[in-house]
């Protein structure tokens, strides 16, 4: 399970993003398409407290769900994306605190615990430690403010490397990949395309945040949406 300090880690330094932007830049087209930074920001605040309800499920057994529906967290990101830039940053602010004191509060035995997300997929509760430093990484990028896959921490790259051709390994619709990093020597999967080049270009590749033009390799394949 991911610790709550690499998630805090990853908080700080997209809260700090979050504190620069001014009101024009909030409004400015992230590279999500269709979403400004104000609706980025708006669904990572949503996440952290979708996130807390799934740890306060877990901790006492009494359902709380991550969203009342999809269309429901759909409604909230859309409704939230025009706030002004300082209200915006609190509430990324806020409802990470609250993610935090809720992981604070978990005692051991509830990580284990199954608890269902609003899509219908069941895990056991770590995964919502797990998937909130994805979201909050990668989405960090996805503000395009002058964080970028470079600076996602090499533990959390390795992770995901791994983790992600092994998803890929599982689906019938996902090209057979291996991977080699220039950078770190470390190979991910068996068989299939090679693809080269430094682990956060190989990452951002995979999870559709780069075209794949500073890789070798990658020409041809195509890559299933994940996230």
């Amino acid at each position: 399970m991911i610790p709550l300090a690499e998630i805090t880690a990853a908080t700080r330094a997209l809260q700090a993003t979050a504190d620069r932007l001014d009101d024009d830049r909030v409004r400015a087209p992230s590279l999500l398409p269709g979403w400004t930074r104000g609706h980025v920001l708006t669904h990572l605040a949503r996440n952290a407290d979708g996130g807390t309800r799934l740890l306060t499920w877990a901790r006492t057994g009494v359902e709380t769900r991550e969203y009342p529906s999809l269309d429901a967290r759909a409604a909230e990101i859309e409704e939230g994306a025009d706030r002004p830039a300082r209200v915006l940053a609190e509430d990324v602010r806020q409802s990470a605190r609250r993610f935090a004191d809720a992981f604070a509060l978990m005692p051991d035995e509830a990580w284990g615990r199954v608890v269902q997300w609003t899509a219908g997929a069941r895990h056991p509760a770590a995964r919502a430690a797990d998937a909130r430093l994805t979201e909050v990484l990668v989405h960090h990028v996805d503000l395009d403010a002058g964080f970028t896959p470079a600076d996602w921490p090499a533990t959390f790259t390795t992770r995901m490397l791994a983790s992600v051709t092994a998803s890929y390994a599982r689906r019938d619709d996902a090209p057979s990949l291996r991977l080699r990093a220039t950078d770190t020597g470390e190979e991910h999967g068996h068989g299939g395309v090679l693809v080269t080049g430094p682990a956060p270009a190989l990452l951002a590749w995979l999870l559709g945040r780069s075209p794949g033009t500073d890789l070798t390799g990658p020409e041809g394949v195509e890559l299933p949406f994940l996230y």
